[in-house]
């Protein structure tokens, strides 16, 4: 995993592992290992690392297919997910010599109607970002055509599936999956033995293609698609899929029913398909989710919580009222046999879940803390909240923020990029218009300011749906959420010395994909770090942010932290996980979590309306009609309910945070 929780310093005799008795249990029991997949599924630590994987699969098959004096015909994927994978593949041309002359790709799928040169074209993409960098012949580049007539689309649907034919089939079929299940352009309720086709694309698709086009209203509401049946007579099929937010999917792809609603899991049925995961992509499998059930384990205190809390929510009981037939019936007579009676254990774990509430997140001065999950001392604190977009520290904790503020820490506010690409042209233009009325009004003149301005209006004059930004109207967005960001501190009460905005580089390239982090990044984190010298360091933890920012951000602290943790002030320095908008660490890794009343959830709330630019249909809304305010809240009420649900105190709110050991 990316991150790691703390194993509690102290246990209590009862969940001390008896290793003899661990021992003997593992001899006399046999060893269990039981799947619940039906797909085989690889998982690897990053993303980076299975994409070289397979790139090298695939580098392979075309290599031994050349020394055969033999075609290699490769089903290629779009969007986001296997871009790394054909980059692997551009170094494999340039750095190993590997020819693709003799390499025949038909794509997948293709937005209808859309012109070829459009920027948000399949085939745009695939000679960007593979083509155009290797030896292969443009004659054997295959990509339905977005731009064909009506009158002709189902003979150009049926010529692509037999040219497929005409050259053997797909010998490597390369798929992403889409959040409703879809693969290729097939969406819920494409049946088994479709073929290429014209397909109405599903709303959730059309929602997560929204920036690419500028908004969703420009999205094409149909697609020419490889069917299913197509996809299954491919010799090997590889799917890859990426964090948190399609690890949900996944599971129902990898062992759920094979059915229509889920058009991946029709990849159960096919004799050579593997899964390609990313650790946090795979955190719903139940080898993952519930590893008791699957195979033996060893019963960590963090393996036990787990067990706990996940067996007390699926009965819908608190903790305390587990008895031993619930953990029996339940997949956990293990845990009973090594660690004793029901009664022990649910006290333990209860313990546990209690001692990680806390009103004093910066730690309560002169009290024993010995079950606080943060230190008493020393009472005044600095601390240090990175924010990956100008509005993620007041989104994601606001109320600690308020806290740790009220309760007299110096408090730092870092932001880490300036969140440009987020803010819609039309809030863009009300502010341009704003400032050159007013220094008219005024009889300003800033040639150097007002020729940004001009620049800025000119662009969004003749912009293109879906173009990338001008660097002076990205100057313009940055200058809008840098002001918000501002408003935010100045309203919780933080300085404005206290205040950073960083600009990492990595993220100025005017497009939702960003640059890999680097060098220059990871100066500037770690100087800031250096210089403020933070006993806290609090951190966005969401993988699962929709477009990787918070994960580069996080990548870049780590990065830093590492360079810096030999300096004798980082012995005293904590470094502390949030969570973002989209959602929340599992009960069992959560070490502190701070309550909020109805009033400070009511100031929370106030505070990110200080960000104008995110409200009301923002750019990145997606399929979740809610705006920022409310998602925050209602996830920190369930965090609130889930403890409740535990049988702890009722609160009205709670923002939860897990503590990264470095």
């Amino acid at each position: 995993m990316p991150y790691k929780c703390a194993t509690q310093q102290k246990l209590s005799s009862v969940l001390k592992t008896d290793y003899k008795k661990y021992m003997l249990t593992e001899i006399l029991s046999p060893h269990k290992t039981i799947s619940f997949e039906k797909i085989p599924t690889t998982v690897f630590s990053t993303a980076e690392a299975a994409c070289t994987h397979v790139a090298d699969e695939i580098a392979t098959l075309i290599k031994q297919r050349n020394r055969n004096g033999q075609t290699t015909v490769l089903g290629l994927a779009t969007g986001a997910t296997p871009k790394k994978v054909y980059a692997a593949l551009i170094r494999w041309h340039k750095e190993k010599g590997l020819s693709f002359k003799n390499v025949i790709a038909f794509n997948l799928d293709e937005y209808y109607p859309l012109q070829p040169d459009a920027l948000q074209s399949y085939r745009t993409f695939m000679y960007e970002n593979l083509f155009n960098h290797i030896d292969i012949q443009p004659h054997n580049c295959f990509i339905p055509q977005g731009s064909v007539s009506p009158e002709i689309l189902k003979q150009h649907c049926d010529d692509y599936e037999r040219k497929i034919e005409e050259y053997g089939g797909i010998d490597f079929q390369l798929l992403g999956i889409g959040r409703n299940g879809h693969i290729g352009f097939n969406e819920p309720g494409s049946h088994i033995n479709s073929i290429t086709r014209l397909i109405t694309l599903d709303h959730l698709t059309r929602f997560d293609a929204a920036y690419d086009f500028g908004s969703i209203t420009h999205v094409p509401r149909k697609a020419i698609t490889m069917g299913i049946g197509t996809i299954l007579k491919a010799k090997r099929i590889v799917l890859l899929a990426w964090g948190e937010r399609k690890a949900g999917i996944i599971k129902q792809a990898v062992e759920g029913p094979v059915t229509e609603f889920v058009p991946a899991s029709y990849l159960q049925g096919h004799h050579n398909t593997t899964f390609v995961l990313d650790e946090s992509c795979a955190a719903e499998l139940t080898r993952f989710k519930a590893p008791w059930l699957t195979d033996d384990v060893l019963w960590t205190t963090g393996m036990i919580k787990k067990a706990v809390t996940q067996l007390a929510l699926s009965l819908g009981k608190p903790i305390l009222k587990l008895t031993n037939n619930d953990y029996n019936q339940n997949g956990l007579s293990d845990l009973l046999a090594l660690h004793g009676q029901a009664y022990d254990i649910n006290i333990e774990v209860f313990n546990q879940l209690q001692h990680t509430i806390t009103g004093w997140p910066g730690g309560k001065p002169n009290a024993d803390d010995t079950y606080r999950p943060e230190r008493a001392t020393p009472a005044k604190k600095r601390v240090l909240i990175f924010s990956p977009h100008p509005d993620d520290d007041i989104i994601s904790m606001g109320g600690t923020f308020q806290r740790l503020v009220d309760q007299g820490h110096e408090v730092h506010v870092a932001y880490q990029t300036s969140g440009n690409i987020a803010v819609a042209d039309d809030e863009a233009l009300r502010f341009i218009e704003f400032v050159k009325d007013y220094n008219e009004q005024f009889g300003i003149v800033s040639p150097e300011a007002n020729s940004i301005y001009d620049e800025a209006l000119a662009f969004l004059k003749v912009k293109k749906n879906g173009e990338k930004d001008s660097p002076a109207l990205r100057q313009v967005k940055g200058i809008i959420r840098r002001g918000e960001a501002k408003n935010t501190c100045r309203y919780v009460g933080v300085p404005q010395q206290q205040v950073h905005f960083l600009n990492l580089p990595f993220y100025e390239t005017g497009l939702v994909e960003k640059n890999p982090i680097g060098e220059a990044d990871f100066t500037i984190i770690a100087a800031l770090i250096e210089t403020i010298q933070p006993h806290q360091i609090y951190a966005a933890g969401d993988l699962a942010d929709p477009h990787g920012t918070h994960k580069v951000c996080l990548d870049g602290i780590f990065e830093a932290v590492r360079r810096l943790k030999d300096k004798p002030f980082m012995n005293q320095c904590w470094l502390w996980l949030y969570k973002g908008a989209w959602a929340e660490w599992d009960i069992d890794l959560i070490e502190m979590a701070v309550p909020m009343s109805p009033d400070q959830v009511l100031k929370k709330r106030n505070g990110i309306f200080k960000h104008q630019s995110q409200k009301d249909g923002v750019v990145f809304q997606g399929t979740d009609s809610r705006e920022f305010w409310q998602r925050a809240e209602d996830r920190n009420r369930a965090t609130a309910e889930l403890y409740n649900k535990l049988g702890l105190a009722e609160y009205a709110a709670m923002e939860a945070f897990v503590r990264w050991h470095f």
